[in-house]
């Protein structure tokens, strides 16, 4: 099948360091290729792909001090790849929704799996508007603020096997991984951590947008000798950061899409505890692969049951659940799924045609 993956250009395929769609589409598109289709990645310059790599820009926009808008480059990925829409059997968007207006005459070829949040007022309009776009989701709690959009299915995240091999736990501390923002309450994970009298090592990035929020309400509590702040991490110190913790902790705050820190906790056997919003049920097997708590105290009350569960239990859970392999299959049905709507549709389109000009003459 001939295949193009259109990524968002923050971070480059894969992330240098922090990155969460454009990891899960570094994957997928890897494993396409392993399995044989012809893919064509639309990502940044740095991206390393073994797909042909189509490049709008340099380098990831994130990390480019020189960038100060990041649309006219996505505009320019767009543009080409409208002008090269035909040379693909299917064109698997990851990029919002900034693609719809461009490609809805070419639906009938085209994924647009939705990665973030979809609780925002400003989004059921454009799902109206555009309404013959094929949507996949990436829990199926993501869609509880527009069930009514055109769904083609849920796909949950997957990560190759080989990434990260399971961990012992030894380094006695609990871990935090992501980003430094009120709905991720890096707060509440030091809370947890402080009344556990356990270590807590912090392993996460501080957008623009976060920098008063980390400055006022997280720094000042980083000064107990518990809390260690270390900042952004790349996937090859991931490994040894969760396979060390005793426990990843995820008090989040908000309808989390995903949470692609759960499965990289479970690849590498940590044992989780989170509290129970958007799609940490779906993820998650309670008392196996963790814990889902309410509030601060469950989580406290949860770190030695964590502590006790099989690491390797849960990294079989994970190979079970959550592999690169099985979400690529997963894409693939979503695909042929796709393309056999956009027949039927064809068909049906031109048989009304004939049979409105039959009933001209």
């Amino acid at each position: 099948m001939r295949i193009a993956q259109v990524a968002p250009l923050y971070e480059s395929c894969p992330p240098q360091l922090y990155g969460g769609t454009e990891r899960v589409v570094s994957y997928l598109t890897e494993e396409l290729v392993r399995q044989g289709h012809e893919v064509t990645l639309f990502a940044s310059g740095d991206s390393q792909t073994r797909a042909r790599l189509q490049a709008p820009c340099a380098r990831a926009l994130r990390l480019d001090p020189d960038c100060k808008d990041p649309l006219p480059y996505h505009f320019i990925a767009l543009h080409r790849l409208a002008r090269s829409a035909d040379a693909f059997d299917i064109i698997h968007f990851h990029t919002d929704y900034l693609h719809f207006a461009l490609f809805a005459q070419h639906w009938s070829k085209t994924l647009t799996t939705l990665h973030g949040r979809l609780d925002l007022p400003d989004l059921p309009p454009i799902f109206r508007e555009f309404a013959m776009m094929p949507l996949a989701s990436i829990s199926n709690a993501q869609r509880a603020p527009v069930p009514w959009a055109n769904w083609y299915g849920t796909v949950h995240h997957g990560l190759p096997s080989s990434l990260y091999a399971g961990g012992c736990g030894d380094g006695g501390y609990l871990a935090f991984i992501g980003r430094i923002c009120p709905e991720k309450r890096p707060d509440w994970a030091i809370e947890i951590a402080r009344r556990a009298g356990l270590p807590l090592a912090i392993a996460a990035k501080v957008d623009k947008v976060d920098r008063t929020y980390y400055k006022t309400k997280i720094k000042p509590l980083l000064k107990d000798p518990l809390i260690e702040f270390i900042g952004e991490i790349s996937d090859s110190e991931k490994g040894s950061f969760l396979g060390d913790a005793v426990a990843l902790v995820f008090p989040i705050d908000w309808p989390e899409p995903f949470g692609l820190a759960l499965i990289e906790a479970m690849a590498n056997g940590t044992p989780i505890i989170a509290f129970g919003h958007g799609s940490v049920t779906e993820i998650i097997d309670h008392g196996v692969t963790g814990y889902i708590v309410s509030d601060v105290d469950e989580a406290v009350a949860a770190i030695p049951l964590a502590k006790a569960l099989d690491r390797v239990a849960i990294r079989r859970r994970f190979e079970e659940r959550f592999s690169v392999e099985r979400m690529a299959h997963d894409y693939l049905s979503l695909y042929d799924t796709v393309l056999r709507r956009g027949t039927v549709d064809a068909v049906l389109n031109s048989a009304a045609v004939a049979q409105a000009a039959a009933n001209a003459a």
